[in-house]
């Protein structure tokens, strides 16, 4: 077998086993269909709303709809629904964020319908099945 041949499977191999450790983390809805994680440092946390709503809750279109928001230094909220590009929200005044609930891990990821998010030491990222998305972090807020 050539070298080349073996180089190029042993890059597979571990590219594989790279994929396989940063893997997907799944994490349970609430009875309402809601799904709240915060990333490990505390800082962010979203909460993912199935399309309809809930009995509290109905997102603007209808829904789905995924909110995260920023602690600090500055408290931001970003909503990204089925249509259009993230919303970025530069004071949404006094709100609760990142209970005590799920983290998604570090290097880890997270989906559940049109959306995905990659958490990560330097922020979480999430997009949704249109293209747009945004980028939290404590250093950075991008919303596209």
């Amino acid at each position: 077998m050539p070298a080349r041949t073996i180089a190029l499977a042993l890059l597979a191999v571990f590219t594989c086993l790279s994929v396989a450790h940063a893997g997907s983390q799944n994490i349970p809805a609430s009875a309402e269909g809601q799904v709240q994680f915060n990333t490990p440092s505390g800082n962010i946390g979203c909460i993912y709303t199935s399309k309809g709503g809930t009995s509290t809750y109905q997102p603007r279109d209808g829904g789905p709809e995924l909110s995260c928001s920023r602690v600090e230094p500055s408290y931001v909220t970003v909503i990204l629904g089925p249509k259009g590009p993230a919303t970025l929200i530069k004071n949404p005044g006094e709100q609760g964020c990142c209970s005590d609930v799920t983290k998604l891990r570090y290097g880890n990821s997270w989906s559940e319908g049109p959306f995905s998010c990659q958490s990560s030491t330097k922020g979480l990222s999430c997009t949704g099945s249109n293209g747009h998305g945004f980028f939290l972090s404590k250093a950075k807020v991008t919303a596209k």
